[in-house]
């Protein structure tokens, strides 16, 4: 894995580059790949990809620190392997296996790493928005300067507890930054038909948060963005509402036939596509050779072809995990024999 970009991370270098095009590359082969063996029934139950969201994770990550958590909607594998997730473990997940991050009990929508801060996947809409202002209230009361990641789809915004939490939030001066991933389609259908207000971000305006509109489709912008939101929560500034504009090539999931726009519409997107932009500016800027990107890619191929036989081999739970990892209170009152 690329070194982690340690020093001042406003300032954009050829290690931030690098670092985001093998975060981006890993989670596009990851997610192809992830799609193939759902095809293939390899793979259950619901399965949201990420595909050509890549860069709001790379850039999410390169801004911020390890110890400041995130948490996210059910759309959640890239954002787990760019937080450090090894595709192992992910993939065994979706497998249902007892190596995967979760021992094979969430699956695709429930990823979970207490090691990486990365606290879901979660499958109802909206619910990780309270959660997330939850986690930066109890990072704040800690008394640490970590700032929480919260991030969740356009369709989430019309939640009523997005508004409670902003309203909380803000009253509190949270160390959170919230983040609305818009693809322009919540599961099928476009913003535009779902409100007056297209501009998602002027949401938070009203509770006096400062909010603004980011390209989705570059990580040197969502960087930016989101670097400077969160030293603002580290300083006491409170939240940030960001409204990163994003497309998803893929369908909501993976039984989507993807009726409500056209082909050419996905395609002129990936003209844009994160990956092969990221790609040729490190080229046109000198910051790797051909071969040298050529030879990563290969070493991320293999790391796919590697977490696949994992997942293959791994054993499923046993029947008695069922009664393991569940919360117990010996003395609850409400419940009598």
């Amino acid at each position: 894995m690329a070194t982690a970009v340690k020093t001042d991370r406003s300032k954009i270098t050829k290690e931030t580059y690098l670092e985001w095009y093998e975060m981006m590359y890993r989670m596009r082969r990851f997610e192809e790949k992830a799609g193939q063996l759902y095809g293939m029934q390899k793979i259950r139950g619901f399965c949201h990809l990420y595909i050509g969201q890549e860069a709001v994770a790379a850039g999410a990550i390169t801004a911020t620190r390890k110890e400041d958590p995130i948490i996210t909607a059910y759309r959640d594998h890239g954002l787990a392997l760019a937080k450090g997730m090894s595709c192992n473990e992910a993939m065994a997940e979706l497998y249902g296996k007892a190596t995967g991050c979760t021992k094979g009990k969430g699956g695709s929508m429930h990823f979970f790493s207490k090691e990486h801060y990365f606290f879901g996947g979660h499958g109802i809409v909206g619910a990780q928005i309270p959660l997330g202002a939850g986690i930066a209230f109890a990072e704040k009361y800690k008394g640490n300067d970590n700032v929480t990641l919260c991030f969740f789809g356009d369709g989430a915004v019309r939640q009523g507890a997005l508004h409670e939490t902003f309203n909380m939030a803000m009253l509190w001066k949270l160390p959170v930054v919230f983040i609305v991933e818009n693809n322009g389609y919540a599961m099928g259908t476009s913003v535009e038909r779902t409100t007056n207000l297209l501009d998602i971000y002027k949401i938070g305006m009203a509770y006096d948060m400062p909010s603004y509109p980011v390209d989705g489709m570059d990580p040197e912008s969502v960087h930016m963005a989101i670097h400077e939101a969160a030293e603002k929560a580290r300083n006491g500034e409170g939240p940030t509402f960001l409204e990163i504009r994003t497309y998803r090539y893929k369908g909501h999931s993976m039984s989507d036939p993807q009726k409500y726009r056209t082909k050419e519409e996905v395609e002129e997107y990936k003209m844009r596509d994160p990956v092969e932009v990221t790609r040729t500016r490190i080229i046109d800027k000198k910051y790797a050779s051909e071969k040298e990107l050529e030879d990563m890619e290969a070493a991320i191929e293999q790391e796919i072809a590697d977490c696949v036989e994992f997942a293959e081999n791994s054993p499923f739970p046993d029947d008695s995990a069922v009664y393991e990892d569940i919360y117990l209170q010996q003395d609850y009152p409400f419940i009598k024999d």
